[in-house]
């Protein structure tokens, strides 16, 4: 059977995106710099993807009506984020293009179903059992400890996570977790941790950004850079394939990234998959020919799939809200103007007005001739605004 053909939508019509975040903010701009407008439906009144949006309808993501009137308007819509609830994905679908199906997002809600996924399209993950009760923790191969216990679902940047040692440790991590269904993950000897970003469209055609290295603080992510020096170009063109396989194997519309650990002997794992653009492959839309959610704009429009090429050497920092404050607690605002001094900075800043500790607030984007030279850059950034330098030293 051949594959569909493209249908592209044309420049003035409505597109719809689910979530009011910065990533909706982000593919809400891409979207308008190809012609088109686009509604966003989220509950908050001050959603920086509602700000920029043409239309912010300001409901919940299962409201009835604001998902009928949203069909109504669009011709296509897509979600910001892998938590909204993928029955409102599908309600959306009986009338308009959705992007990605609700099936794919549920998959990467749940950490037991995505782990099934990576099994059936063949990518090697983490050894692991799925705990439903605690039953299942008496149980468990010895082999998996010390480990990692994961909620199955909600979690993220570190949240609904506990390391575990031994089997007394696992049961209260259980029971601590609210004796939810987990994923117990063998905990592995790491030398890195990459991630690789595709498009897929409704053709088939799949395209990826270049393979991004990162390095994280306390389950956040706080640097990416791109090339991902010191990876093998053999494993960075495995990471790529295997990302293309889970899209193929979903039948995937859209952009996905998927996380890979490196282990020390060498060996290439999948660690989670996000149904969405992502915080590693915000750096391509300063160093690439074409950004993640350009990427994600075309696939929901039908519109043909460019190769991105990467144009500079870039490191990405993200900016939380520590920043905001200073060693006191105090309420400050982080020095703009002498890290825009130094050459090759991009800020970019989510119009958030409540920084917290954690929250993600922007990112920096250094670009420059060579990975050196933004490294170099990006770590006299770090210290203006006293970052982590993980990565960059």
């Amino acid at each position: 059977m051949s594959a569909p053909t493209l249908n592209p939508l044309h420049p003035g019509e409505w597109l719809g995106m689910l979530g009011g975040g910065q990533l909706g903010r982000m593919a809400v701009h891409a979207a308008q710099a190809l012609g088109y407008r686009v509604a966003v439906l989220d509950p908050d009144r001050h959603s920086p993807a509602g700000a920029a949006a043409d239309e912010h309808l300001q409901a919940g993501y299962d409201d009835a009506g604001a998902l009928t009137q949203l069909a109504s308007r669009c011709a296509a819509a897509s979600t910001e984020f892998e938590n909204v609830p993928a029955a409102a994905l599908s309600r959306l679908a009986q009338d308009i293009d959705v992007a990605p199906a609700a099936i794919a997002v549920a998959v990467c809600q749940d950490r037991a179903a995505e782990k099934a996924h990576f099994q059936k399209a063949g990518v090697p993950c983490a050894p692991h059992a799925v705990l439903r009760g605690a039953a299942d923790c008496a149980g468990v191969d010895p082999a998996l400890l010390p480990g990692i216990l994961k909620t199955a679902r909600m979690g993220y940047d570190g949240k609904g996570q506990r390391r575990v040692n031994d089997a007394a440790e696992l049961a209260a991590a259980f029971a601590e977790l609210g004796g939810v269904t987990c994923v117990l993950e063998q905990r592995l000897p790491l030398a890195a941790e990459l991630s690789v970003i595709v498009s897929r469209g409704v053709d088939g055609q799949m395209v990826t950004l270049p393979v991004q290295r990162n390095w994280h603080v306390n389950g956040i992510l706080a640097t990416t850079a791109v090339p991902a020096q010191g990876i093998a170009a053999e494993l960075q063109a495995q990471a790529q394939q295997f990302a293309q396989s889970l899209a193929a194997e979903f039948g995937y519309v859209g952009v996905l990234c998927v996380e890979f650990f490196v282990l020390e002997d060498g060996r290439l794992l999948a660690n989670e998959m996000a149904p969405r653009p992502h915080n590693s492959g915000h750096y391509s839309i300063d160093a690439c020919s074409h950004s993640q959610f350009e990427l994600q704009v075309r696939a929901m429009a039908q519109l043909p799939l460019p190769e991105p090429r990467l144009h500079s050497a870039c490191v990405m920092l993200n900016l939380l809200g520590d920043l905001w404050f200073d060693a006191q607690g105090h309420r400050r605002e982080p020095n703009w103007a002498a890290v825009l001094r130094l050459e090759g900075m991009h800020l970019h800043l989510y119009g958030k007005a409540d920084p917290r500790p954690g929250r993600k607030m922007g990112h920096l984007t250094v670009t420059a001739p060579t990975a050196w030279e933004a490294r170099g850059q990006a770590l006299a950034a770090a210290r203006v605004l006293g970052l982590p330098e993980d990565g960059l030293v």
